[in-house]
């Protein structure tokens, strides 16, 4: 099979703005928020493909806009050869049982008024026509795979721990067997000690269930952890992509680099030898992001350049994707 056979999704130059109104009935569109902007990646069959960057880069929002929580404001979809953006909703509701979605908080994704149960089957009940004793016995086998007790079924959220909402949540996604599976950020709620327990569920269950994630986070040791290939984001849009282990020990953006900076080495001796790159400023806001490169205002090294034109994203080697029109330049 060659990498081109394998692309599970494929995304080409999506962009999804939300619209601001103001006026005294909110009538008049002034301005669009550029959540995401112009970004194309594939995440091929059976791998982890993570997506890094600060909060606020529009990482969920890609995340969201390929399931179609958001539609998209322009830019394809393709889902194992599909054009998502051209179904009515009818035709979507089918491929959507192919796509589910971890969501971020634990607390917040599980209606406290339903049972686990309930929660569990609520796909089953969308995407099957299983009957109830079917569903229940789905429910307690999903139970048994994230490591609960499959009695557990009548219980409600508020009787679990995060660690353990999250598997029920896990449990959920993984009820209509999907094949891809969006995690958006599904371990930073939670403590770190419970953070690896649900990494590595989830990586059992990839080998177990031939899973292909989309893996959501801003820990770059974590990703590192779990990913095939990473993306890094800024203000909606790619700054780099390539191999996770190629982007560790050759980040060629400058915001690659700062961001590598910042994760925590547990040897002291290499850790005090390492270089801290503090970016100075905020993030700008993405109703009016800057010309040029999107990343300027805070660049170590930008130069004119950097300010009229913005860089495109470029195989600079094989595999080794970066928007930077001085890739691979040392910091000044």
């Amino acid at each position: 099979m060659t990498a081109k056979d394998s692309i599970l999704v494929k995304v080409r130059n999506l962009k999804k703005y939300f619209p601001v109104h103001r006026g005294i009935l909110f009538n008049r569109h002034v301005k669009d928020v550029k959540a995401v902007d112009d970004v194309s990646f594939d995440i091929y069959k059976g791998e982890t493909l993570g997506l890094v960057g600060e909060t606020g880069c529009g990482k969920t929002t890609v995340g969201r806009t390929i399931l179609h929580i958001y539609q998209p404001t322009s830019g394809e979809i393709l889902f194992d050869g599909i054009d998502l953006t051209t179904l009515q909703e009818n035709e979507l509701r089918r491929i959507r049982q192919r796509m589910q979605m971890i969501f971020q908080d634990p607390y917040a994704s599980l209606n406290p008024r339903m049972t686990v149960g309930s929660i569990i089957s609520a796909p089953l009940d969308v995407h099957t026509s299983m009957n109830r004793k079917e569903k229940r016995d789905r429910v307690q086998e999903l139970l048994d795979i994230v490591g609960l007790n499959p009695d557990f079924v009548n219980r409600y959220p508020h009787e679990f721990s995060g660690g353990q909402r999250q598997r029920i949540g896990i449990a959920r996604a993984l009820a209509v067997n999907p094949d891809l599976v969006i995690c958006d950020e599904p371990i930073s709620s939670l403590d770190v000690s419970i953070q690896a327990q649900v990494v590595n569920l989830l990586e059992e269950l990839q080998d177990q269930l031939g899973l292909t994630y989309l893996f959501i986070a801003h820990d770059l040791s974590m990703v590192r952890h779990i990913s095939d290939r990473m993306v890094v984001m800024y203000l909606g849009k790619i700054m780099e992509l390539a191999d996770r282990d190629e982007i560790y020990k050759r980040p060629l953006h400058p915001y690659t680099r700062a961001l590598l900076s910042a994760v925590p080495i547990p040897d002291p001796d290499k850790a005090a030898k390492r270089e801290r790159i503090i970016l100075e400023g905020d993030i700008p806001s993405p109703l009016n992001p800057p010309k040029g490169c999107n990343f300027n205002t805070r660049c170590p090294m930008a130069r004119e350049k950097c300010f009229i034109e913005e860089p495109k994203v470029v195989e600079f080697e094989p595999g080794h994707f970066v928007a930077c029109h001085y890739a691979g330049l040392p910091d000044e």
